[in-house]
Formats: structure tokens, sequence, C-alpha cells
């Protein structure tokens, strides 16, 4: 089996490469200039040299931020981009996976979003993604969509990697604490991915049903506030130093996007379908934080 990766240079992407695949399978990670989404004909090389049997989009426009001043770009990689990625596998008959994101909800939901729930973005970021998720489906009908929600990662740049820092640097640091999601691993991301793309890539055996869009978090729910607390509470019994952690409200910290206020996902067809769960937030997080900041060796007993 050949598995074509294009993002490999992302959060999800690196974890992807490095993922625990079976042994019979060839993965090959690919990322900018090699595939660039912004031009098609690095796609159709992609795809003629490598001839994959399934192909993983993880490449995309992250900044939120940015994304409100730069909106043709951000639609250029995460709409238009996917969108003739998906023709191209379809002519192929290659299926894709694609990532997609909790933001294109539009927050005001008081219970986690199922996959047929209405899209409703508040972002150009959120924007450029529900666009490149309508790109996917009218171009290739063999296809996943997983949703996901605030990624992080041992590299990369990412709320967990930021807080640290600030950890280091502030005495006291202010969070946000009325946005509600669920923070999830990328190397949980990339597991998921793995058992999904092992399933699809021999798409003859995969009922119309299982095609579509999935979503997929770590369980449980938090706040920005809850899990900067968490990512401290670590650093304090590695370090012995803790930042005082202030709670405020999102109008008190003004971004040039808007986010929305509640994230959550429902992921109960992802298992149904693919017998695929994840482990609470706070326990993946746990295993993240012991990557960047192992806990100190205890001495022997009797010294």
């Amino acid at each position: 089996m050949n598995v074509l990766i294009l993002g490999s240079d992302g959060q999800v992407g690196r974890e992807l490469v490095r993922a625990a695949w079976n042994s019979a399978v060839l993965v090959t990670g690919l990322a900018r200039p090699t595939v660039d989404l912004t031009r098609t004909a690095t796609i159709e090389a992609a795809l003629s040299r490598h001839s994959p049997d399934v192909v993983i989009n993880a490449a995309a426009y992250t900044s939120v931020d940015r994304a409100e001043r730069d909106r043709e770009t951000a639609f250029a990689v995460n709409s238009d981009g996917p969108g003739y990625l998906a023709g191209a596998c379809k002519r192929q008959g290659v299926p894709l996976i694609h990532l997609s994101t909790d933001y294109v909800f539009d927050g005001k939901a008081t219970t986690p979003y199922r996959e047929n729930d209405p899209t409703g973005p508040i972002n150009a970021y959120g924007l450029s993604k529900a666009s490149g998720e309508a790109a996917v489906r009218a171009s290739q009908p063999q296809h996943i969509i997983l949703r996901t929600s605030w990624v992080y990662a041992s590299h990369g740049h990412n709320f967990l990697r930021t807080m640290l820092h600030l950890a280091r640097e502030r005495d006291e640091v202010a969070v946000v604490a009325d946005q509600y999601g669920a923070p999830t691993a990328a190397r949980d991301i990339a597991a998921a991915l793995v058992t999904i793309a092992e399933r699809v890539a021999h798409s003859n055996s995969v009922s119309d049903e299982a095609w579509g869009t999935y979503h997929f978090t770590a369980q449980g729910q938090t706040t920005w506030h809850g899990m900067a607390e968490h990512i401290f509470q670590h650093y304090e019994r590695v370090s012995g130093r803790r930042p005082t952690l202030k709670a405020i409200a999102t109008t008190e910290y003004p971004l040039p996007a808007r986010r929305p206020a509640y994230t959550c996902l429902d992921c109960k067809r992802i298992h149904r379908v693919f017998g695929i769960a994840a482990s609470l937030w706070s326990v993946s997080l746990d295993f993240v934080l012991n990557e960047l900041l192992p806990p100190p060796e205890r001495e022997p007993a009797g010294k």
C-alpha cells in the first residue's frame, strides 16, 4: 500500500510520517514547494510520480488572524487547492482524506456539533475551510473529511508551546476562559488517520456509507484557560516555577479574527464506522508535555 501525505512539515503531517504504519505500507511525505496547493502542476506531478493508493491532505493555511487580511491566499490554499486535488484524485481513482476544522461552526451551540449540523463560520479561516470541504465533496465522492480541533504537538506553532514559553518569561499570564473546545494532540489525529487510510486505500472494499465527513477530537472539553492551567501545573512539577494565571473574557483579548465560543464535536460516527476512540484531552496533553518536559529522574533509594 502506498500512502501520499501532503503537508508533511505541519503538526499533523509530521506525526503522520512518524506514525506506526503497517510494515507493508510505503509512506511518502511531501511539503512545499514540492507540492504547493496553489500550483496545480505540482499536485499532478506528485500523483503521477508516486501513484498512491490513498492521499492524505494535511496541508493548510492555518493562521486564523492573518487570514482576515489575506483571504485570497487562505482560500487558494484551503479551498481552491483541495478542490483541484480532489478532482485529480478522482481522475486517478485515488481516495482522498482531507483534514478540516471545528471553526466551520459558529460556536452558538450548547451541545457537541454533529457532522450533519449546519456550518456557519464566523471568520475568514473558517469560511475558507468550509469552502474547501464543499470543493472536496463536489470533486471526489470517495473522500473522508476529518474535522478536528485545538491541535497541538511537541513541535510547530501552537498554544501548548506558547504557554510554555510564557511560563518561562512572565510572572502573570492572562488566558481566555469563555471559549470551549477539546484540545487534540496531533499524534492522536495521526493515529486515527492511519486507521482510516489503511481501511479506505482499497476503495472497492469500502461501502458508500463509509465515505463522508467525520469528527475526531480528544474526549472531554475545557477552555483555553483550563488547558493553560493544566500546562502550568505540569511546568511547576518539573521546574518549581509557576506564573499566576488570570482568567479573562474574549472581549478583553481582541484579535483580528472572531473565535467561536463553543466548538465541541460529537465523535460517535468515527467510533461506529472505524472503531476509533480518543483519549481524554488531559491524558494526551500529559503525554506531549512529557515529551517536551521530561520529569526529573529520582535518586535511587538510600541516597
